[in-house]
């Protein structure tokens, strides 16, 4: 779904990222060959306690551009994107190869009207949401990091590949709010 007319829409991601499982991304730099799956939930918590700040700027609703999302919007699409995760994780832990819910990550924005949100109610949001991810990931107990889970196009993950590829989108999202960027 793309916001906005011409060049100043905000285009849908169509991109499959799983690519950043197996090299590194030439736009943050992560590169989830130096990530162990374990780290994963203290690097979660840690990010969430940077987007109050982030949130708290005074221009933190404000597009850089028409065709880029503001520091709220972002912070409105991790929030979610820990809710989503959560969810995968959970039904991993507790189903034998479940196929995940499609999750159209565009239509959300819209849907929801991430512009128009509270910066200081999604601060909150998101650091709820990324510390319940957070715990699931914590709680995983070893042998279960090798537990099986199917997106409806086919992509498999174990919980220890989606920790790390969940890892990637808030690294990722930092980097697209980070200094110089927005």
């Amino acid at each position: 779904m793309t916001v906005g007319r011409g060049d100043d829409a905000i285009q849908p991601d169509t991109k499959d990222w799983t690519w950043v499982l197996e090299r590194p991304c030439p736009d943050c730099g992560f590169d989830a060959s130096t990530v162990g799956y374990a780290e994963v939930a203290e690097v979660v918590r840690r990010d969430a306690d940077q987007w109050s700040g982030r949130l708290a700027a005074p221009d933190a609703a404000a597009r850089p551009r028409p065709s880029t999302w503001s520091v709220l919007e972002y912070g409105c699409h991790v929030r979610d994107v820990h809710r989503v995760f959560e969810t995968r994780v959970t039904l991993m832990l507790t189903e034998d190869d479940p196929v995940f819910p499609n999750w159209d990550q565009d239509a959300t924005a819209v849907a929801d009207d991430y512009a128009s949100q509270e910066p200081a109610v999604v601060a909150r949001d998101l650091a709820s949401a990324a510390h319940r991810v957070a715990d699931v990931y914590a709680s995983v107990r070893d042998g279960l990091w090798s537990r099986r889970g199917l997106r409806s196009n086919g992509s498999e993950f174990t919980v220890a590949t989606i920790a790390v590829y969940h890892l990637h989108d808030v690294v990722h999202h930092a980097w697209d709010v980070g200094p110089g960027r927005h």
